[in-house]
């Protein structure tokens, strides 16, 4: 079973004079990971080096250190522990000592290991896609049954109308969902499955 982060953590640890900081987080788009690693990477460091894996998609980044010494072991720690959504961004500043390519390997591999295993984790939800519109009175009572139901609010689009709203939830509540709207919206707001692309 894949599980994910409840939220951000980070690990800290020194390796021959070079400092390293691994931080990790939950995502749910390719545009939350490069997010996350544009406003979490340190400009005066030596080196950001970062992956992020969601479902099939995966992208790493070595970020000038040796091919295959960062981004390759930060992937390699996230699918170890059976982690899928998440971004890990390991930082480092140079201590003037070499750390050789298997020392970085391990350097790099070993705090994303180290920052994941003390992290909260949460097991994934198998979840359907689907979208709907409601009038802006109903948006705050939809956000709450919603929430009630473990689903996740994918994407909200205000209109002159009302909001248009993407959701996912667990496929055995679609029923109880559509008939809480239904109440909702004196049966007027109707649940549409998204098809996947």
């Amino acid at each position: 079973m894949p599980f994910s982060l409840v939220g951000l953590c980070e690990y800290r640890e020194e390796i021959r004079k070079s400092r390293f900081i691994t931080l990790a987080a939950p995502i749910t788009s390719a545009t939350d990971a490069q997010t996350f690693i544009e406003q979490h990477s340190d400009l005066n460091a030596t080196h950001n080096c970062w992956a992020w894996k969601l479902a099939d998609q995966y992208r790493s980044s070595d970020d000038g250190e040796p091919g295959g010494t960062a981004g390759r072991p930060i992937l390699a720690a996230i699918e170890a522990q059976e982690f899928d959504q998440v971004v890990v961004l390991v930082i480092r500043w140079y201590g003037g000592i070499q750390l050789g390519t298997g020392g970085l390997a391990r350097a790099y591999g070993g705090g994303a290991n180290k920052c994941l295993q003390q992290a909260e984790r949460v097991a994934l939800i198998h979840r359907v896609a689907l979208s709907f519109d409601c009038n802006f009175s109903e948006l705050a009572l939809v956000r709450l049954r919603l929430a009630e139901l473990s689903g996740l609010m994918v994407d909200e689009t205000f209109t002159a109308n009302g909001v248009e709203l993407q959701i996912s939830l667990g496929p055995e509540l679609v029923d109880v969902f559509q008939r809480q709207l239904a109440d909702i919206s004196r049966g007027r707001i109707v649940l549409h499955r998204v098809l996947e692309a």
